[in-house]
C-alpha cells in the first residue's frame, strides 16, 4: 500500500474462477463498464483503474447464493470463495468518505456475476488523518470528564425507551445518579417527543446531574440523543453544551458517516456513537460491511465511543465477535484514533468475570439496562450490584464470594439466573 492507495479487502463468491470475480469488481467499482466507451484508453485504465493485489481461495461456507446471481452454464454445484485485496487510487475520490464508500462499496454488492460479496477490510492513507482528526476525547478523555480514571466504566439506559414522562424521568436519573453510576443515555428511540422534548430533557436531566454532583462529588455523564436531520445536530448539541451537558449521543447509520463528522467539526463534547440500523449492513456474511470496517469509518468520522455489542447478548453476534471487536477498537489506525468500546444488550452483574477475561481489559463503558432496572431493590441496587461485579473480576475475586457479603449482588445473582460460566 503507498500513500496514493486505498486498499480494500473483501470476500467474494462467484461461479466465475476467484481472479476474473476480482477483475469484474475492480473494473465496475473504477473505470470498466460492460463495453469499452470512447476516452476509456489503456492509458486512462492504467493511471485510474483499480488493481486486483492478491486473491486467496477459502473453504466454501455453504452460503445460499444471492438474488439473482449469475451461475453460468456447465458451472459446478457450489460458486468459488475467496479474499480479494483491491487498491483503488486516491486520486479518483480524494480524502472524503461519502466518495469512498461510493467507490469500495459501491454498484458492487449488485453485480451478478458475485453470488455473495463482503467488505471485510479497509486500509486508508494518510490523507483521510489530514481530512479527518477522529475522535475529540475517546477513553482518556471520557475518563476525565467522568472523574473515572481507572476500572470499567458503568452506564444505563433510560427505560422505558419510550413513554416515559419528565416527572419519571427526573426521578429516575435522581436515584441513578446518587447511586454514583458513572454514565447514562437516552435510548435510540427517545429523539424529540412531543411528551418529553429534548430542550425539556436536557433542563430536567442536567438540574438533577447538577444536584446529584453537588451531594456526591462527581458529575455522571450522560448521552442525550441529539440525532437529527444534519441541520439540527449543531443546534440540538449547542442546547445540551449550554446547559452545562457533558455528552450527545447520534445514531451513526442513521445519520450517516458523513453527518457524524460535520458534528465533530463543531462538537465541543464527546460523541456517543449508537450502532442503530449498523445489523442491516453488518449482520450477513455474505454482503455489506464487516464490522472492522464500520468502527474504523465512525473513528475516523469523530466518535468517541462507539457500540460494539456485549458478550452472552440478546443480539447476533457470538462473543469471540464481540472480542474481536473491541481488540479492534483499541488498535490505533492512521496513528490513532482512540475511541470506548461501548458493551450493551442484556449485559448483567453475572458478566463482569467472563468479559474481562474474554477481553481482557476495564476500558470498556458497559451499559446494563435491564440488567440494572429490574434489580429486586431498584436501580441504585442495580448499581451498586453492577460496580461490585466489575471490583470482583478486576480484583480476582470469585463472584460468589463477593457476594456472600454483597446482598444488592446476590440478590441480582438471583433474579438474573446465577453465575454464566
Amino acid at each position: 500500500m503507498t500513500d496514493e492507495q486505498v486498499v480494500a479487502v473483501y470476500d467474494v463468491e462467484s461461479w466465475l474462477p476467484p481472479a476474473r470475480a476480482a477483475e469484474v469488481l475492480a473494473n465496475e467499482q473504477s473505470t470498466g463498464t460492460f463495453v469499452r466507451v470512447p476516452g476509456e484508453s489503456e492509458a486512462l485504465r492504467h493511471r485510474f483503474g483499480a488493481t486486483v493485489l492478491d486473491v486467496t481461495e477459502l473453504p466454501d461456507a455453504g452460503h445460499t447464493p444471492l438474488p439473482g446471481a449469475t451461475r453460468p452454464p456447465g458451472a459446478g454445484p457450489r460458486p468459488h470463495r475467496a479474499r480479494v485485496r483491491i487498491a483503488f487510487p486516491l486520486r479518483n475520490f480524494g480524502p472524503s468518505m461519502p466518495n469512498l464508500l461510493a467507490a469500495v462499496a459501491g454498484n458492487l454488492f449488485e453485480l451478478r456475476e458475485l453470488a455473495a460479496v463482503r467488505l471485510v477490510d479497509l486500509e486508508l492513507p494518510a490523507a483521510f488523518a489530514g481530512r479527518y482528526p477522529g475522535p475529540a476525547f475517546g477513553v482518556t478523555g471520557t475518563r476525565r470528564l467522568m472523574g473515572a480514571p481507572d476500572g470499567a466504566l458503568i452506564g444505563t439506559i433510560i427505560k422505558p425507551g419510550v413513554g416515559l414522562q419528565l416527572d419519571a424521568l427526573r426521578a429516575l436519573v435522581r436515584e441513578l445518579a446518587s447511586a454514583g453510576i458513572d454514565f447514562i443515555k437516552d435510548d435510540e428511540l427517545t429523539g424529540n417527543p412531543p411528551h418529553a422534548p429534548l430542550r425539556d430533557r436536557v433542563a430536567v436531566v442536567t438540574e438533577e446531574l447538577d444536584r446529584a454532583a453537588d451531594r456526591t462529588g462527581r458529575r455522571t455523564m450522560y448521552a442525550f440523543n441529539i440525532t437529527d436531520d444534519i441541520g439540527r445536530l449543531e443546534a440540538n448539541h449547542d442546547l445540551v453544551l449550554a446547559a452545562g451537558g457533558t455528552c450527545v449521543m447520534v445514531c451513526v447509520q442513521t445519520v450517516g458517516l458523513a453527518a457524524v463528522a460535520h458534528l465533530r467539526e463543531r462538537a465541543a463534547l464527546p460523541v456517543h456513537g449508537h450502532r442503530a440500523m449498523s445489523g442491516a449492513l453488518l449482520r450477513s456474511p455474505q454482503i455489506g460491511l464487516g464490522p472492522l470496517v464500520f468502527q474504523r469509518l465512525a473513528r475516523l468520522a469523530g466518535v468517541d465511543q462507539l457500540h460494539v455489542g456485549g458478550i452472552a447478548s440478546k443480539f447476533y453476534e457470538k462473543d469471540e465477535d464481540v472480542v474481536a471487536s473491541v481488540r479492534a477498537m483499541r488498535t490505533p489506525f492512521l496513528g490513532g484514533y482512540e475511541a470506548l468500546p461501548v458493551l450493551s444488550s442484556g449485559q448483567w452483574p453475572g458478566l463482569a468475570h467472563r468479559t474481562l477475561e474474554l477481553t481482557g481489559t476495564t476500558d470498556l463503558l458497559v451499559l446494563a439496562g435491564g440488567g440494572i432496572h429490574a434489580h429486586p431493590a431498584g436501580p441504585a441496587a442495580g448499581v451498586a450490584a453492577m460496580r461490585s461485579a466489575w471490583r470482583a473480576a478486576a480484583e480476582g475475586e470469585p463472584l460468589a464470594d463477593r457476594a456472600a457479603r454483597d446482598p444488592s449482588l446476590a440478590l441480582a445473582l438471583e433474579r438474573f439466573g446465577g453465575v454464566r460460566a
